[in-house]
């Protein structure tokens, strides 16, 4: 399936998919969304996936992009009172 989300750098994909698959402790970025469906009880496979409700959807979607702003947001206040 193609991304539809558009990065303004596309140079930072890699970064963003190592740091997703760092969030949910995996060892690929491919495999970090079944990781996380697995943990919330989602059965998503690979290929179509159209039998998931919206809610099951939203919720690996937002375990991962929640974890990822988490993340960030750690890195920048480091980055900060590193800078000081």
């Amino acid at each position: 399936m193609a991304r539809r989300n558009k990065i303004l750098v596309p140079e930072a994909r890699k970064a963003l998919d190592d740091l997703k698959a760092k969030v949910v402790q995996s060892q690929s970025p491919e495999d970090a969304k079944f990781e996380a469906a697995e943990e919330m009880g989602v059965p998503l496979k690979k290929g179509y996936n159209g039998q998931l409700t919206s809610e099951q959807a939203g919720k690996v979607g937002g375990r991962l992009g929640g974890s990822m702003v988490r993340e960030l947001v750690k890195m920048a206040q480091q980055n900060l009172q590193n800078k000081r």
